[in-house]
Formats: C-alpha cells, structure tokens, sequence
C-alpha cells in the first residue's frame, strides 16, 4: 500500500514537472524567439491578406519576456537586439494608443530623417521613394485640411522612433494619424508567411504558403 502511495505520488509530480516545464518552454519561446500572428485587416495588402498567418522573429530587434498576471506586470526584460528597425522592415509591434493591442505596418523611416508625402507620393529626405509593395485603392486625393492620408508633413521622426505605414495606404491607420513609433514597442519583424486561409472563398491559399515577407 505504502509502495502504492509512493508511486502515485511520484507520477503527480513528474506531471506537475512537465507541465510546468510546458508552460515555460512556451512563454520563453512566446517572448525571446518566435511568435504567431494572424492578419486580421486589409492595412497591409497586397504584401499580406487577411487570413495570413505569420511567424515574427522576436531576436532581432531583443527578445523580451512579458509576464502578467490579472492586469499586473510579474516581470519584464528585453535581450539586447540584433541590430535596430530599418526602412523597408515589416513589424508588428504594440499600438500605442491601446498597447494591449497588436498592429502589423512597414517601417518607411527611422529616427533622424524627414518625412513628407505629397498627393500620395512618399518623400523621405527629400527623395521620392520606390514603392512597389505600396498600392493606392481610393483614386480621390485629399488635402492635409481635410485628411493627413495623402499630404502630410515633413516632420522630422524624433530619437527613439520610427515612422509606419500599411502597405495599402488609402486603407491604413498608422503614423500618418498617431505619430512616430516608439521603438520600445516593437515587437519583432514578420519574416514567413505559413497559413493562409481565404474567408471569402472557404478555402486554403497553398501559394502563399511558406514565403518570406519583405
């Protein structure tokens, strides 16, 4: 009986290791190396539709571990990155009007340089950008009175931020309408593209599947 009860013991506890050590395998991976992330506007087509799902590599910009429980924060750190944001970056990143909530744009410039856009078109420093990923679905141009979409600027992206457009800039609430970005919420850079599901059409986008994001 004795014997019995030792064994029972000894099972509950190796099930009590395992699941903790689950439990800490994901959180670590959530929060230092990898994480998923599901499309779910059109801000960013035709570069990413709704329905992509994506892995976002956490290392390059600093991992960080973010631990809360019940609303309060346990414990915070960020690994020190890789290298920074650079134009032409896809990322996902906190937003911050509501940092709860996750936002996915195009890193069109980094602290330092000036930011214009004049009747659609984006200048950064002067120079009119090459674009191939940016599309324009609204044929209307609107003055800066009337929205900042199509004329906006210059400002200068201040220390510590980066400037973020959606890809599909008629259709995008970014730094046009809420600022630079803070580089403290970066999340990481959206490097592959590994599901893909069409709502529309109820079915799988198998082309999609598995390419990298740039």
């Amino acid at each position: 009986m004795a014997n019995a009860s030792r064994n029972r013991g000894s099972s509950l506890g190796e099930w009590v290791k395992a699941i903790l050590f689950s439990v800490l395998f994901v959180v670590t991976f959530r929060g230092v190396v990898a994480q998923a992330y599901q499309i779910p506007t059109g801000s960013m087509e035709r570069t990413l539709l709704v329905g992509d799902f994506l892995f976002i590599n956490k290392m390059l910009y600093g991992s960080e571990i973010d631990i809360e429980l019940g609303g309060k924060k346990l414990f915070y750190h960020r690994f020190p990155a890789f290298r920074k944001p650079a134009p032409g970056d896809v990322i996902v990143f906190r937003y911050p009007e509501n940092p709860r909530q996750d936002f996915i744009k195009r890193c069109v410039a980094v602290e330092g340089q000036t930011v214009m856009i004049r009747d659609k078109v984006l200048y950064v420093d002067g120079v009119r950008q090459v674009e191939p990923y940016a599309i324009h679905i609204d044929p209307r141009v609107f003055d800066a009175q009337t929205t900042q979409r199509d004329n906006f600027g210059p400002i200068t992206v201040p220390a510590g931020h980066i400037f973020m457009m959606g890809d599909n800039r008629d259709n995008s609430h970014d730094s046009r309408f809420w600022g630079p970005l803070p580089v403290n919420l970066v999340k990481g850079q959206a490097f592959i593209r590994y599901f893909s599901w069409d709502g529309e059409h109820h079915s799988i986008r198998f082309r999609r599947m598995f390419q990298g994001i740039s």
